[in-house]
């Protein structure tokens, strides 16, 4: 079964929903069947490489509101964050372009290394205040995964994945998604947002029911005589007269 998840790298509920994803998936009783994809989205195609504003006052400017209020909206993601046990710092976060980091996330999936390196993405900004869009950095961060620093700066150095990134970000919107994080089950069912661990459990379990649907070997006993089976708690030896 395949879970697809279309994420920012400077998303704050993006790294919220993976963890709650991680949740619902850890109950999953078919979990080790569960393929994710991590697909890209760009919340900001045009952000520049190179920080103007620090995030507060980009939201602020933005949506209109007094940089205070920014500043007391992100106190509250901040203690969302600390539920899921993820350390945000907005007050020295570095926003920018994530198009590069998004090609990065599409060239460790060559390595079987795509999480890896969501997760470094995700901590260098929220956590460490990393510039996400230097290329130095992301061959750091993607050789403590094990990738050779000097291929990701080879494949920086290119046009490589740019229109990879854009297609899943062209795909997220065919399948209605109007923000990130948007997970995609099966091609088929669709959360949207930082939902609880339960709600990715249900959608699980819905994906792969209908996959795996029960098929009754003895349908003619829904009509007749069933067997000896126990019901609501009971168990009622068939009729000897029968």
């Amino acid at each position: 079964m395949n879970v697809e998840i279309w994420s920012d790298i400077t998303c704050p509920f993006c790294y919220i929903g993976k963890r709650y994803f991680e949740q619902g998936l850890a109950k999953f009783e078919h979990k080790d069947k569960v393929n994710v994809i991590y697909r890209s989205f760009q919340l900001d195609p045009h952000a520049p490489k190179q920080p103007t504003d620090d995030v507060y006052t980009l939201v602020a400017n933005k949506y209109g509101y007094s940089r205070e209020q920014v500043k007391g909206m992100h106190d509250n993601l901040v203690a969302q964050a600390r539920l899921v046990g993820l350390d945000y710092r907005f007050d020295h976060a570095l926003p920018a372009n994530s198009l590069d980091a998004h090609r990065v996330i599409k060239f460790a999936d060559t390595y079987g290394k795509s999480e890896d390196i969501l997760e470094q993405l995700y901590k260098a900004y929220f956590t460490d205040s990393k510039l996400i869009s230097d290329w130095e950095t992301l061959a750091d961060l993607a050789a403590e995964t094990g990738i050779p620093r000097e291929d990701v700066l080879s494949m920086l150095n290119s046009t490589k994945y740019e229109e990879e990134v854009l297609t899943d970000g062209r795909d997220a919107s065919s399948f209605g998604a109007t923000g990130v994080p948007f997970f995609v089950f099966n091609r088929k069912y669709a959360v949207s947002g930082a939902q609880p661990g339960d709600v990715f459990l249900g959608a699980l379990q819905t994906a792969w029911d209908e996959v795996h649907p029960i098929i009754s070997l003895n349908p003619e006993a829904q009509q007749a005589d069933q067997g000896q089976i126990c019901e609501d708690g009971y168990c009622i030896p068939n009729n000897p007269s029968k």
